[in-house]
């Protein structure tokens, strides 16, 4: 199912240039299927959002491996390589990546098989390996990948068992979970908060108006873009509907415009603010990236007090975030150093401590109300150093426990900020996840995540029967652009500041820059309200139940659906229709606040015939 389009009249073409592979350049190299797992982690989202597919990530796998084995499985079949041979081959592998002279000579073949397979033009490949190669070779030194689990991932289980990312469970206290207390809505006339949420900024410092925004990169609307054919217009001045990100220009006015949707109390912002040209990032441009974004929000949102998320953006490697025991030049220090910096005015030092080690921290915005920030990299299935190591990657989740059991017991209610949500975790630490908020549903009062671009939800049920909803988390759509959206930013109203309150979500407001109406000659930028939840969805509360009843009127209403859809896109949805399989699958994404976790939308499907509608779940790609 297609999940970005273009709307009549000012849409540009995209066409797949997914060629077979050529089998005429002899017989596999050792260094072939580590490619395969640098270019499934790094290039492929781009590459398949450029040809418009959406496909479904592999159950249990890293996202980018289902969709780039099948094209490895073809180049390796056309080698009859067998199960003995492959074994061999790995062997050999981590025997040679032992010796600091194998990294570039991996480098160069997998810059090979990069071009032999057409995953990208041809200077992305050499740039992407180039950035990713050192990491990447000292990830796969240290990490438990057998050459059993290697070939079992490419040849089948027949071969060997993928089984590296296996199941594990963090502890809960022996402190009994007291009854559930859902919130009573507040009375009228009590104090309401309201939170700007800021996400997936993308600001792409080589942005150039004219240029061509169907280039054969997977980022356009840039310097190195070229022009468009005569037939064809080009980059427009605040932004495209393409695949192309933010000039500073259009944040700038964001930032400046946002009084109409104000006053607010305090700002939530979850990262992302590089760009999406990920093959070619030095840690001097994210850092400026970093800089230049802090220094703007600090300049028109002044003394409010923004509470930031780590994106997987911020780092180059683009997802690379390891644990905090890799030191050296290899660690996050360098950008975790560099956040405590520019947040500093906002994060009290025991917030900022935590953010150096591992880019979480929790603080005490108001009386009664604890915010935690989560470093969600640590759940990503596109970081490669969970390679190493995936079970509660710096202890974050443990520490997240602790940070909620002394909530309840001093009767405070907890907000969690993070960039990617649960539900595109790995399995094991989303499960986790998942059992948390169960136990601590009644000290849990919101949660807000980005990563998607799109605007959506999802929710959480009680572990014993999955039916009961206790808690939402709730999906902002982005700034940027990317792809073929408008720009966006959120407003959450709260319930307020006062002793008592349940700090729980009350509505929630959304608006957007339309780009073509942005883009007239003449023109200039206006942020307009797209919509308010309870409003427009005839919500009688913004509480978990409520959602979950909008799925299921959505199930039967396909108005209410199409409304959602076009709402979705921040009001510029694809030129493709959404049948039924497209629906069915989309709502199936709102219940499923767990990963892997086709039980979640079993009450979805019985009228339908579609005997699994995880083969048509539209999980967003990873932005």
């Amino acid at each position: 199912m297609p999940r970005h389009g273009v709307s009549p009249g000012k849409g540009h073409s995209r066409s797949g240039r997914e060629q077979g592979p050529d089998r005429s350049r002899g017989a596999p190299s050792l260094g072939l299927l580590w490619m395969g797992l640098v270019l499934a982690l790094v290039l492929s989202d781009s590459l398949v959002l450029w040809a418009g597919a959406h496909p479904l990530p592999g159950q249990g796998h890293p996202a980018g491996f289902g969709r780039i084995v099948p094209q490895l499985w073809d180049a390796f079949r056309g080698w009859n390589l067998t199960c003995p041979v492959c074994k061999g081959l790995f062997t050999a592998i981590d025997f040679g990546l032992k010796k600091e002279p194998s990294v570039a000579w991996v480098g160069s073949l997998a810059i090979k098989l990069c071009k032999l397979l057409k995953i990208a033009p041809p200077a992305v490949c050499q740039s992407a390996v180039r950035l990713f190669e050192d990491d990447m070779v000292e990830v796969w030194t240290r990490s438990v990948l057998s050459p059993s689990e290697a070939c079992g991932l490419l040849l089948g289980s027949t071969c060997g068992h993928w089984d590296i990312f296996s199941s594990w469970n963090i502890s809960l206290p022996a402190v009994p979970k007291p009854s559930p207390q859902p919130p009573n809505p507040p009375a009228p006339g009590t104090p309401v908060s309201r939170i700007l949420f800021l996400t997936d900024l993308h600001w792409d410092h080589d942005y150039l108006e004219g240029t061509d925004p169907d280039c054969e990169n997977p980022l356009c609307c840039r310097q190195d873009s070229g022009l468009p054919p005569a037939s064809r217009p080009g980059a427009g001045y605040w932004g495209e509907y393409s695949k192309c990100d933010l000039p500073l220009r259009t944040l700038e006015s964001l930032l400046s415009g946002l009084g109409p949707a104000g006053p607010f109390d305090m700002v939530y912002w979850t990262g992302d603010i590089p760009a999406h040209n990920v093959w070619h990032q030095s840690r001097q441009d994210q850092l400026r990236a970093l800089t230049t974004i802090t220094a703007l929000v600090k300049k028109y949102l002044g003394p409010l007090p923004v509470y930031p998320a780590v994106g997987n953006h911020e780092s180059t490697p683009v997802n690379g975030f390891p644990p905090p025991f890799i030191e050296g030049n290899h660690s996050s220090r360098w950008l975790y150093e560099a956040m405590a910096k520019a947040w500093e005015p906002w994060l009290p030092a025991e917030a900022l401590h935590t953010l150096r080690v591992g880019g979480f921290y929790a603080l005490s915005p108001r009386p009664g109300l604890r915010l935690i920030s989560l470093n969600m990299n640590f759940c990503s299935r596109e970081n490669f150093w969970l390679l190493i190591n995936s079970t509660d990657p710096a202890g974050q989740l443990q520490w997240l426990v602790g940070e909620l059991q002394a909530a309840e017991d001093r009767g405070d209610k907890v907000h969690i900020i993070g960039h990617i949500p649960p539900g595109h975790c790995l399995k094991s630490w989303s499960w986790n996840y998942y059992r948390i908020v169960a136990r601590y549903e009644n000290t849990l009062a919101g949660q807000f995540f980005g990563h998607t671009h799109v605007d959506e939800f999802e929710i959480f049920y009680d572990e014993e029967t999955l039916s009961r909803p206790l808690s939402v988390a709730f999906l902002a759509p982005s700034a940027t652009t990317y792809i073929s959206l408008n720009p966006g930013y959120r407003v959450y109203q709260i319930d307020g500041n006062y002793s008592g309150s349940s700090h729980v979500v009350l509505d929630h407001e959304t608006y957007i820059l339309n780009l073509t109406q942005a883009n007239e000659p003449g023109a200039t930028p206006r942020w307009q309200l797209l919509y308010k939840a309870r409003e427009t969805y005839g919500l009688p509360n913004a509480l978990p139940a409520a959602w979950h009843d909008l799925v299921y009127r959505m199930r039967g209403d396909t108005r209410l659906f199409q409304t959602f859809w076009f709402l979705y896109h921040k009001g510029h949805p694809p030129s493709e229709p959404c049948g039924t399989p497209c629906r069915l699958a989309t709502l199936c994404a709102q219940l499923s606040a767990r990963s892997d976790s086709p039980a979640l939308c079993r009450h979805l499907v019985p009228d339908t015939g579609l005997p699994d509608v995880q083969r048509v779940w539209p999980r967003p790609l990873f932005c």
